[in-house]
């Protein structure tokens, strides 16, 4: 557990003092704090989010699969990054904070075991680089940030514990009506049986089934990946405003972030993002592609789709 749960205190981050002095505001994950009046604040958010990166010596991937992700995992390792901030927000609240030499909730633990490097952990890099050979993409391939998303929104199926709603947005276009019609559908149980092969003994850390429940819920807690191109080398500035956004995990914070959005819209010089639309415009170049249900046939269609976007992103990282 220790060489998987590497955290910035272990980096002797908190004694790292080098923060400019800037009467701007300091913002982390929707959270705003003054670098004078507040830096114990922003060490201790810092180093209270979950770090992922390239790791050796963790079981072969598919039993005779890579080792190590050094060259390849950069954004398989984003991507779980992205999820521990969503299910340390799901289950542990985004005021939690990691105290050194202080017990954790239990909630914190299963939350790690859902990213151990094991075939048997739902978010780990061999489960998201098994599931990316469905999408053309080889063990040990790059990633583009479209593949990694779509590949953990189908993970995000099996862990019933959590119990996200994952929409990928598509054409820069972010579809109200579809959202809310995903977060109020409750999750299929039967998912749950269907978690990748030698899951038998234990899933996500727990005995297989242990988390399974029908539990009923008005709404469920949303992860928005919004793929886009925020510069070359740099974020425009333009995009700073709409950057300041939270986990939506009621659908009141879902419509609050929607007014938020709207308001930014309107001001001078701002610069949109994305397109925020109630239903979905005739103009999607493709337009069923955010009514895919669990079950779709035409998920591997979708997937090609995403491929030539990906390609987008690997040159400009060359």
């Amino acid at each position: 557990m220790d060489a998987a749960t590497l955290t910035y205190d272990t980096l002797r981050f908190a004694e790292y003092e080098d923060f400019p002095e800037t009467s701007e505001p300091v913002w982390i994950l929707g959270r705003k704090y003054s670098i004078f009046t507040e830096k114990d604040e922003i060490l201790s958010d810092v180093a209270s989010r979950l770090w992922f990166t390239y790791r050796k010596n963790f079981p072969a991937i598919g039993g005779t699969g890579p080792t190590s992700d050094t060259g390849w995992g950069c954004m398989l390792r984003c991507g779980q990054m992205i999820f521990a901030q969503a299910l340390v927000c799901r289950h542990l609240g985004r005021d939690w904070r990691w105290t050194q030499r202080k017990r954790q909730p239990d909630s914190y633990f299963s939350v790690l075991n859902a990213f151990i490097d094991r075939k048997d952990s739902y978010y780990s890099i061999h489960q998201i680089a098994q599931m990316g050979v469905g999408e053309g993409k080889s063990i040990g391939q790059w990633y583009g940030p479209n593949t990694v998303a779509q590949v953990l929104k189908k993970l995000a199926v099996f862990d019933t514990w959590s119990s996200l709603a994952v929409h990928i947005a598509m054409d820069n276009t972010v579809v109200m009506e579809e959202i809310r019609r995903l977060c109020r559908t409750s999750v299929p149980c039967a998912g749950a049986t269907a978690f990748p092969a030698d899951s038998d003994r234990h899933c996500n850390g727990f005995p297989a089934g242990a988390e399974v429940t029908n539990r009923p819920s008005p709404w469920r807690p949303l992860v928005l990946l919004i793929p886009l191109r925020l510069g070359l080398t740099d974020i425009n500035e333009a995009y700073v405003e709409t950057l300041k956004g939270f986990f939506c995990k009621t659908e009141d914070d879902f419509n609050d972030w929607c007014q938020q959005v709207k308001k930014l819209s309107l001001l001078g010089g701002a610069l949109p993002m994305f397109e925020l639309v109630e239903q979905q415009p005739s103009h999607l170049a493709c337009p069923d592609v955010l009514n895919l249900s669990l079950d779709s046939s035409d998920v591997e269609r979708l997937e090609r789709f995403f491929d030539s976007e990906d390609e987008d992103f690997e040159i400009l990282s060359l």
